[in-house]
């Protein structure tokens, strides 16, 4: 139990709304927006004994066939680009970044109107995609020189990508799209692994990016961004316990991030010793995560370490160590998907003194 829960809200209802409008306090639109976010607030309460972690790719059939136009609409435009491009001659990238500025402006437009006005989920996610992709476009044909690129000579690569991921975290401020969070970290995490390569050298093997192990900076920064992602995504998820906002959307997709950064690089940095006391620290270090997920109530930061963990093990172990790995993570989610509420609230109950349990989500 919360101890917040203890103490009475004072309730305003639908009367004092329109006294608060007769008085010139609020505006009608103001309480009609008040009104929403209670009910809200009131639902995500209500239906707390189930618990289950908010999660909405799309709100309809619609949403699914918007998305469908999207995709045909930028099949139709990136065909319009090639054309041009070819027929273009010395002026390939003077093109490119003409069809990326007019991209800009179209893709503007249609996420003021599928985002801000009719509110749409899974054509916002896809508008998101589509602005990072031709932001990228524009901003690599500009900037960067593709054939140094080839020649593992990133110096030229490392300003487009802070460029593009800054042209994302303005599409974000505009519009708020929480998916935007995962394309954001996702684009910091590539230009600091650029930044590392172009100044230590790229990495020898994909390994190197998360072997704590090899030599060269790489797994260090992952690890750093993955520990700065969860920061940041805690830092939404607090600001709303009740997750009814876009807030706590944002911590959602930051989790996504997350936890696959932080597991797989203390994981795959642990398998590789092969030894019995790697395997019990592995399994400790995912108890420890699995707790976490807990306390914040997060299934979404669990399972995305977990399916990781899942694939190292059947990657790096042999078939007996696989299979039992496999399978002791397996068992662990059904039982926590099964008892994650009873669970949560002993977790909660012994470390009660420890944690605002104010600013986390309220437990049966």
């Amino acid at each position: 139990m919360n101890p917040s829960d203890s103490v009475k809200e004072p309730v305003i209802g639908p009367a004092d709304l329109r006294a608060a409008v007769g008085a010139g306090l609020l505006s009608e639109a103001q309480a009609a927006g008040l009104s929403s976010l209670a009910a809200r607030r009131r639902g995500a309460l209500e239906s707390l004994s189930s618990h289950d972690e908010p999660f909405e790719l799309f709100r309809g059939f619609n949403e699914v066939f918007i998305v469908v136009g999207l995709i045909i609409l930028t099949s139709g435009w990136t065909g319009l680009i090639g054309a041009a491009a070819l027929a273009g001659g010395s002026g390939v990238i003077s093109t490119l970044v003409s069809f990326a500025a007019v991209g800009a402006v179209l893709l503007w437009i249609l996420s003021e109107y599928f985002v801000r006005r009719r509110r749409m989920v899974a054509p916002a996610i896809a508008l998101t995609v589509l602005w990072a992709g031709n932001a990228a476009s524009g901003i690599f044909a500009q900037f960067s020189d593709i054939w140094m690129a080839v020649q593992a000579n990133y110096e030229s690569l490392t300003l487009p990508m802070f460029l593009t991921t800054g042209a994302i975290f303005l599409h974000w401020l505009r519009f708020r799209v929480p998916f935007s969070m995962a394309m954001i970290a996702l684009g910091l995490f590539l230009t600091a692994l650029i930044y590392a390569a172009d100044r230590a050298g790229s990495p020898d093997d994909l390994s190197e990016l998360f072997l704590l192990s090899a030599g060269g900076p790489f797994a260090w920064i992952t690890l750093a961004l993955g520990a700065l992602v969860f920061v940041a995504a805690m830092f939404f998820d607090m600001s709303d316990p009740h997750r009814v906002s876009r807030r706590s959307a944002n911590g959602f997709w930051l989790h996504i991030v997350a936890a696959p950064a932080l597991v797989n690089t203390i994981a795959l940095s642990l398998l590789t010793h092969e030894t019995a006391a790697a395997n019990l620290a592995l399994g400790a270090v995912l108890a420890l995560i699995a707790i976490v997920a807990i306390v914040i109530d997060r299934r979404s930061f669990l399972i995305a370490g977990a399916g990781y963990s899942v694939v190292l093990a059947a990657t790096l172990s042999d078939g007996s160590g696989a299979a039992t790995a496999i399978l002791t993570l397996g068992a662990a989610l059904l039982l926590l998907g099964s008892f994650w509420e009873r669970i949560r609230s002993r977790i909660l109950g012994a470390i009660s003194e420890l944690l605002p349990l104010d600013r986390l989500p309220p437990s049966a």
